[in-house]
């Protein structure tokens, strides 16, 4: 059974980064905003350029993990007509999770991101909702992605790069204990409450 990250459902916690592509199109406000007037709160807050450690470090990186990324290539060549060996030079699977995964670290470390943690209730699938399927293509419009995004994965790997899809949010209770420590020093992180939480919830 996976652990809760903090201790009641309003009291949740997870991670939001503004990616490089945000922060240089000046969405930074408007992700916080569409995040506080859910009722989230930003409980740490940092901009930061990213090493290529901690980028990486911020993926699972298991083997399955890299396979599945590149199993996820190959099924968008496959829908979109294109010769992986041709683009990438292999089929192999776990081969090009690898150089996926180069990518997102290449991207990560392109320009400053700006690192958040959310706290609220059911704040990892909240936040989720907020910012839309991973695909900006496939994201539905009033969401972050859908909103400030068009890329797509056949776009993003025949450009033989990662996909600019604005934000990072964390996927599950996993990912954000995970991610929480990753990211953010105890020190860095706030509890105040917000005014309407007992009208709220």
């Amino acid at each position: 059974m996976r652990t809760m990250v903090g201790k009641h459902p309003k009291g949740e916690r997870t991670v939001l980064i503004v990616k490089p592509d945000g922060v240089k199109r000046g969405l930074i406000g408007e992700i916080i905003s569409r995040l506080e007037r859910r009722g989230l709160k930003v409980i740490a807050l940092k901009m930061i350029e990213v090493s290529e450690n901690h980028a990486r470090d911020h993926y699972p990186n298991t083997e399955p993990w890299l396979r599945g990324m590149g199993e996820k290539t190959l099924e968008t060549y496959a829908k979109y007509g294109y010769d992986p060996f041709k683009e990438l030079g292999t089929g192999d699977a776990l081969e090009i999770g690898k150089t996926v995964a180069r990518w997102n670290v290449e991207f990560f470390t392109s320009g400053p991101v700006v690192a958040m943690m959310i706290e609220g209730i059911h704040a990892i699938d909240m936040v989720r909702k907020i910012v839309g399927k991973t695909v900006p293509a496939l994201a539905e419009m009033g969401t972050i992605r859908g909103d400030f995004s068009v890329d797509s994965p056949v776009l993003a790997n025949l450009g033989k790069r990662a996909i600019h899809n604005v934000v990072h949010a964390s996927g599950d209770q996993d990912e954000a204990a995970h991610e929480i420590p990753h990211w953010f020093k105890p020190e860095e992180i706030h509890s105040y409450p917000r005014a309407e939480e007992d009208i709220m919830f």
